[in-house]
């Protein structure tokens, strides 16, 4: 059953076709990936199931949508349609927030764009001192982000605080202003003209894929709201399009407010986020941001 499955899939263009097969056979077995060998066999209703599975993938319905989950870092997080499906990449993202968070003792943290709020929920599980707010406007995945949020409080997670809002609003959080440690955001980030996959193409909302002709429409915004809210010293990470690795650090540096310029690499060495530290009031730098000089 599974080597027809992934045969299906790696015909249908699906890259990691066995590895998915597996996955489904798993869920609709309702064992362990890792246990799939040690299972009993179908019964007709099941293998009926999966081969309708199977079907639905071969039509390039997100893996995570026939699941009903997709797991980031430590976390297994309800998704489906209306909300973006968190990447792996995004985890590296994450996992630099949550290391500069974790040097306050009782950080005050920021997740804008939150879709299914895999940022968010990931820090306050790795960080229960922290203080987590996450961000969303789009009613649909700030579904998915609330069931998230209490699936994950009643897990015994700290509780994370959900703000409906758009993040590009110039008065955003503005009980928040000089006080946020850290601000982390994946938002909308693709150029309108860049053709995606089908998974994304078809599924993920375009309102959380693409960010305008050029992808920096939501980005812009954010530079700036972010150097408003964060306190002298606090950090801001952005995840950004593998085409922005010179455009949004010199969106930092132009801001003014910001020092430590960097730009960061995701899993396979593409450019894919920048982070940049809050100046103290009236400093000024007098070297050029290491995105200019070859850190990452």
């Amino acid at each position: 059953m599974v080597a027809r499955a992934a045969r299906a899939l790696a015909a249908a263009g699906v890259e990691a076709a066995r590895a998915e097969a597996e996955q489904l056979a798993a869920y609709v077995l309702d064992v362990p990936r890792g246990r799939l060998a040690l299972a009993d066999g179908f019964t007709p209703a099941q293998r009926d199931r999966l081969d309708t599975l199977v079907e639905r993938r071969v039509a390039r319905e997100p893996l995570q949508h026939l699941t009903g989950t997709a797991g980031f870092r430590h976390l297994e997080l309800a998704v489906g349609p209306g909300v973006f499906v968190p990447r792996p990449e995004t985890e590296l993202l994450a996992g630099w927030g949550i290391a500069q968070a974790g040097r306050s003792a009782a950080p005050l943290v920021v997740d804008l764009c939150s879709g299914s709020g895999a940022i968010a929920l990931a820090v306050a599980q790795e960080l229960p001192s922290a203080r987590v707010v996450a961000v969303e406007r789009s009613p649909a995945a700030l579904d998915w982000l609330r069931r998230n949020a209490a699936g994950r409080a009643a897990a015994g997670d700290r509780p994370i605080e959900v703000v409906a809002a758009d993040v590009t609003d110039p008065a955003l959080l503005a009980d928040l202003v000089g006080r946020v440690d850290v601000l982390l955001c994946n938002p909308p980030y693709v150029p309108r003209s860049v053709v995606v996959a089908p998974e994304v193409a078809g599924h993920d909302p375009d309102e959380a894929v693409f960010g305008g002709a050029d992808g920096l429409d939501v980005i812009r915004p954010v530079v700036g709201r972010a150097a408003t809210l964060l306190r002298p010293g606090g950090v801001l990470g952005v995840e950004h399009d593998d085409t922005h690795a010179t455009a949004v650090p010199a969106l930092l540096a132009a801001d003014g407010r910001y020092e430590r310029v960097e730009e960061h690499r995701d899993l396979v060495g593409r450019p894919r986020w920048a982070t940049a530290s809050r100046r103290a009031d009236g400093q000024h730098a007098d070297a050029a941001p290491a995105w200019q000089t070859g850190s990452s």
